[in-house]
């Protein structure tokens, strides 16, 4: 049964840091608690989900944040990238999805493939030629989802949580 009628995707403003910070904290700690240390984990939210580094991204131009809300409750949340903001390659004709996250009680009800169509969409309005993410090579479930929608490896790259430096792996997809 599908759900995603139930979802609705708004934009995220300075007005909704501490939700962003609560969102970004909680669906991090949910997804890579049980394969990362609790140091490591900590740190990486301490640096990332800080009130100064959101300000900085929600301030910064070509990035934005978008929450996904299922009547008064948040679900999860998408960063998308596009421009110089592009964390590599910079390709004006590209965009990059930073982050989709989805609370664990939301997994596989549609809100995380909800979120990815709503970031797909924004491309294709942009006139963008290719979308580009990446994801950490154990995070299983994350690149099944991805392969399902179309995207494809083409390299990989470091992704530093605390002192455990990781391999992601890139994937991209070229819009229609």
């Amino acid at each position: 049964m599908h759900h995603e009628e139930n979802y609705v995707v708004r934009k995220a403003s300075l007005e909704d840091i501490e939700l962003l910070q609560k969102l970004g904290r909680q669906t991090f700690h949910e997804t890579f608690r049980d394969s990362n240390t609790p140091e490591n984990l900590n740190k990486y939210l301490e640096e990332n989900f800080n009130f100064r580094q959101l300000t900085k991204e929600l301030n910064k131009q070509g990035s934005e944040f978008f929450i996904a809300w299922q009547g008064d409750a948040p679900v999860g949340y998408l960063k998308i990238n596009t421009g110089e903001a592009q964390l590599e390659f910079k390709k004006a004709d590209e965009m990059e999805i930073e982050r989709i996250y989805v609370l664990k009680a939301f997994w596989g009800k549609f809100a995380g493939q909800h979120l990815l169509d709503f970031a797909l969409s924004l491309g294709r309005k942009q006139n963008l030629h290719k979308v580009w993410l990446g994801v950490w090579e154990k995070n299983f479930r994350a690149l099944r989802f991805y392969e399902k929608n179309g995207f494809l490896p083409f390299s990989s790259h470091d992704f530093i949580v605390g002192d455990d430096v990781q391999t992601d792996i890139l994937m991209q997809l070229t819009l229609k």
